[in-house]
């Protein structure tokens, strides 16, 4: 297929808040000059996938999808990173020209939400996916990957090695990379300090992988699912608790870490948990927040606590993390057999896009993704 001319593509649309997501016929158009156009092998399914299909502002219909992977079908004239047969893992989108990426921090870029979810191309508003001569919704994160070819773009398409497994990457441009980067970037943990992480989903899990990368002392990880916890501790956690079965979770904390952890990561956005992994923390201490609160929630901490002991807390997007740099860290990790994500993967075929979903929300699959 021509570079210039559109292609052909089965995608994943959601037409209504709360919808299902119905798989069409649409057509994907030739990549501009710094897009690349690809063919989907894998991509994995998101909380934030579930929550843009159940009302988060993004106009419909929409193609979603932002943790992709697969192989460079064609190229715009001016891409220079990748050629066409190469291994690529997408993630989001940044617009390299805002004072946070001219640092090397595209996870706060100024324009991260019209270049992410506005789903069109900011610049003019269009869109590379249409349906029958009508506009489909695309460009989320990016890449709109639920789809088995989609248009992405030159600064979010990082390549990766042939011999690697390409149908399982795709979650690192995401929900892999949020909780690891948390835990390597944003923390910065060092050999030997501890965690308590609030969460055993797949972020949560993404956190423990990431600080046993490092060397992490004691990680705690508090999740009332018991399976989870059974795979936290198989994944390295030195300590799980069953917030339901315990009465009181921060002075278990306490105990199992000698008087408090170094570092405290929440991925559940619930007022009341931040609460508690505030008093966890010993002086000096750092919170990292990664879970998605209501609305209209307030920091649930005392200040005076914080301000006698020292401790900051952190709001962490994607990590802190520059993809290009990154992903390839995570998947020297990977070859190294210090950073086993593949544990956290069940796949499903993309005609069953709706079952992955329904599995994500039940707590069945920790990180679905979805094969071509």
């Amino acid at each position: 297929m021509s570079a210039t001319q559109e292609i052909s593509s089965k995608a994943a649309l959601v037409r209504k808040v709360g919808g299902t997501f119905d798989i069409e016929d649409v057509s994907v158009a030739a990549p501009r000059d710094y897009e690349v156009r690809l063919r989907m092998v894998g991509c994995g399914m998101c909380h934030t996938d579930i929550v843009a299909r159940d009302g988060f502002p993004v106009p419909l219909p929409i193609v979603l999808g932002h943790e992709g992977s697969g192989v460079v079908e064609s190229i715009g004239a001016k891409v220079s990173r990748v050629k066409p047969g190469d291994h690529v893992v997408l993630s989001f989108n940044s617009c390299l020209e805002c004072p946070s990426c001219a640092e090397s921090k595209p996870a706060y870029c100024f324009n991260f939400f019209p270049n992410n979810f506005s789903g069109v191309r900011p610049a003019d508003g269009t869109s590379a996916v249409s349906q029958n001569g009508a506009v489909i919704h695309a460009n989320f994160f990016g890449q709109s990957s639920f789809s088995t070819y989609a248009i992405a773009h030159e600064i979010n398409a990082i390549p990766v090695d042939k011999d690697l497994p390409l149908e399982i990457l795709g979650p690192l441009g995401c929900g892999i990379q949020t909780g690891a980067g948390a835990a390597i970037n944003a923390l910065a943990i060092k050999a030997g300090q501890s965690l308590v992480i609030f969460g055993g989903g797949a972020v949560g899990l993404s956190a423990l992988l990431g600080a046993r990368a490092v060397d992490a002392g004691i990680v705690i990880v508090v999740e009332p699912n018991a399976a989870r916890r059974v795979l936290a501790l198989e994944l390295g956690a030195t300590h799980v608790i069953d917030p339901k079965a315990t009465t009181d979770v921060l002075a278990s904390v306490k105990k199992l870490s000698g008087g408090g952890v170094r570092y405290a990561l929440d991925t559940t956005g619930n007022p009341a948990v931040v609460g508690i992994a505030v008093e966890t923390m010993l002086p000096n201490g750092m919170l990292g927040l990664l879970g998605i609160p209501p609305p209209d929630a307030t920091l649930p901490a005392s200040m005076m606590s914080m301000l006698v002991r020292g401790i900051g807390v952190k709001c962490i997007t994607e990590g802190d993390s520059d993809p290009q740099e990154f992903i390839p860290r995570l998947l020297a990790f990977y070859r190294a057999g210090k950073f086993p994500f593949d544990r956290l993967i069940t796949k499903f075929p993309f005609s069953q896009i709706n079952e992955a979903a329904h599995s994500s929300e039940r707590g069945e699959a920790i990180k679905p993704v979805l094969i071509f």
